[in-house]
This record gives structure tokens, C-alpha cells and sequence, in this order.
């Protein structure tokens, strides 16, 4: 039991530390950052969650929410919202296929002036 309670401990220090982020609104985080810190909390909720660790699955889905928030209002670019999400993922598609055939797409060519990360 004492485990789960030094998780929540770690987890609500981890979302002091990104208040002041989500808060500046001129704070500009990547996507190649923030977005898999996201996603890890959310499995780290879910796990947690599967071994009956329960304050530990609420202070990880705690810190996955700021993450979130932070995807969605503090990344760079001209985008606000969930939709980073998908633009992160489709970033990391083409840079994928990219690195695999060697080539750049028009995307990557510069058709939208803008990097998701």
C-alpha cells in the first residue's frame, strides 16, 4: 500500500511542475515531447488502475491530463485543440516513410510551412 502512495506523491509533484506550463500562454512545447508524455501517463493510469493501485492510476491519469493540455494549447504552430494530436501522428508517418524509401513527400517539401514538432 505504502507504494502506491509514494506514486501519487511523485505524480502530484509532476502536475505542480507542469501548471506553470499549461498556465503561460506563451510557452511552446513540441509535439515530439508532449505527446508521447501523454501517452505514457495514460498507460501508467491503466496500469496501475489493473493492479488495484488506485491512487496511483488517479495521479497518473492526473499527470496525463496536463500533458494533454499541454498538447492540445502549448505546441508550437499555428493549431490549438486535440487535432495536435493527429498532426503529430501524421508527422510522424511521413518521417517514418521517409526515412524508409529516402525520400521527402510534399508535405515535407515544405507544402505547409509548418513542423509538427
Amino acid at each position: 500500500m505504502w507504494q502506491d502512495l509514494v506514486f501519487l506523491a511523485g505524480s502530484t509533484l509532476s502536475i505542480v511542475f507542469l501548471a506553470p506550463t499549461v498556465r503561460d500562454s506563451t510557452a511552446r512545447i513540441p509535439l515530439g515531447s508532449s505527446v508521447p508524455s501523454m501517452t505514457i501517463g495514460a498507460i501508467y493510469a491503466l496500469t496501475y488502475g489493473t493492479m488495484d493501485m488506485s491512487f496511483s492510476a488517479v495521479g497518473s491519469f492526473g499527470v496525463a491530463t496536463m500533458w494533454s493540455l499541454i498538447v492540445c494549447y502549448r505546441s508550437p504552430g499555428p493549431h490549438d485543440g486535440p487535432a495536435n494530436v493527429a498532426r503529430f501522428v501524421g508527422s510522424l508517418i511521413r518521417r517514418t516513410r521517409q526515412s524508409v524509401t529516402g525520400t521527402a513527400t510534399e508535405t515535407d517539401r515544405g507544402a505547409t510551412g509548418h513542423s509538427a514538432d
